[in-house]
C-alpha cells in the first residue's frame, strides 16, 4: 500500500472485462484464474487483477498491523487475494463506486480501484465501500503479448458484473464466469481440434 500513489489507467478495449483461464493453461499461477481488467493500452500493456485466488499467507488483520493501522470495528474481515505476481507486496483494492478518495481510480461506471492506506483504515472501521476485494500483487503483459495469449486459447473473455467480482464465492468463480458464457467446464476439451 502507498501513501499518495497516483495511477494512470488507460480504458483500453479490454478494461472491465474478465479473462477466465481455459483448461490446460501452461502457467500454473493461472490455472482456473478469473482476472478483472484494470488497464489496457496498446503501447503500455495490460494490468489485471486475479479474483479467485486467497493469498493463505497473509490475513487482512496481519496487513494492517504490518502498516501499523488500528484493528478498527470490524470484526469479521475480508480475505486477501493473490492478485498476480507482479510486485506481490503491493496491494490493491477494487470496489464499488460508492467510496472514493483523491488517489481512487474509476475502471467502470460501478467498480474503482483504490491503492492507499485511507481505504483500509475505513474498511476496518466498517466505512469503506459496500463492496470490495483486496488483492496483493498484480497480473500485468507487455504490449501485444495478452492479445497472442488470448488467440492461442489460453484465455476467453467476458464482460465483468458485479456479481462475480464481489458476491460469488471464490470457489465458485471460474466455474460461474465459464457457466455465464454457456459453457459447461466439463465440456471444454484440453485439445483444441482433435476428433
Amino acid at each position: 500500500m502507498t501513501k499518495n500513489k497516483s495511477f494512470s489507467f488507460v480504458s483500453g478495449p479490454l478494461v472491465d472485462k474478465c479473462l477466465v483461464a481455459m483448461p490446460g493453461m501452461r502457467d500454473q499461477r493461472f490455472e482456473k484464474a478469473v482476472i478483472y481488467i484494470c488497464s489496457d493500452d496498446e503501447n503500455e500493456g495490460t494490468m489485471g487483477l486475479v479474483i479467485n485466488k486467497a493469498a493463505h499467507h497473509v490475513a487482512f488483520s496481519e496487513i494492517l498491523l504490518q502498516l501499523k493501522l488500528p484493528l478498527g470495528e470490524q470484526k469479521n474481515y475480508p480475505p486477501v487475494l493473490m492478485g498476480g505476481p507482479v510486485d506481490g507486496i503491493r496491494g490493491f483494492i477494487l470496489h464499488s463506486a460508492d467510496y472514493g478518495n483523491e488517489q481512487t481510480v474509476p475502471i467502470a461506471r460501478d467498480v474503482s480501484l483504490t491503492a492507499t492506506t485511507d481505504i483500509l483504515k475505513d474498511i476496518a472501521d466498517g466505512k469503506g465501500p459496500k463492496k470490495h476485494l483486496i488483492a496483493l500483487g498484480h497480473s500485468s503483459w507487455a504490449a501485444g503479448q495478452l492479445e497472442a495469449e488470448i488467440a492461442g486459447n489460453s484465455w476467453l473473455v467476458m464482460p465483468a458484473d458485479d456479481a462475480l467480482l464481489f458476491d460469488c464465492p471464490l470457489r465458485d468463480r471460474w466455474k460461474t464466469a465459464l457457466l455465464s458464457m454457456g459453457i459447461d467446464p466439463v465440456m471444454l476439451s484440453l485439445e483444441q481440434g482433435s476428433v
